[in-house]
């Protein structure tokens, strides 16, 4: 998978460096993610997640099944992308 958060949709960035001289060169800014598991208490399995840190922060904030069922909504992911570890 490429590096979208599951959670936000995050995806990395494009812009430049800019050096002293204000010369530009292009460069990526690539998201904070983490592979994280999760106990999925709904259906009581563990679930591995691609998150960036401001998906965990909403994860703690309104809780799993709320997160995923915002995302599946949004269509940052889908319930069949979401790996069930056991």
């Amino acid at each position: 998978m490429s590096k979208i958060c599951q959670i936000t949709g995050k995806r990395a960035m494009r812009g430049n460096n800019v050096s002293h001289s204000k010369r530009r060169t292009k460069r990526v800014f690539d998201v904070n993610l983490f592979n994280k598991k999760f106990y999925y208490v709904e259906q009581d399995c563990w679930i591995s997640l691609k998150v960036s840190a401001a998906g965990l922060r909403i994860i703690n904030k309104v809780g799993l099944d709320a997160a995923l069922c915002q995302a599946v909504a949004k269509g940052y992911c889908d319930w069949k992308d979401i790996k069930v570890i056991g």
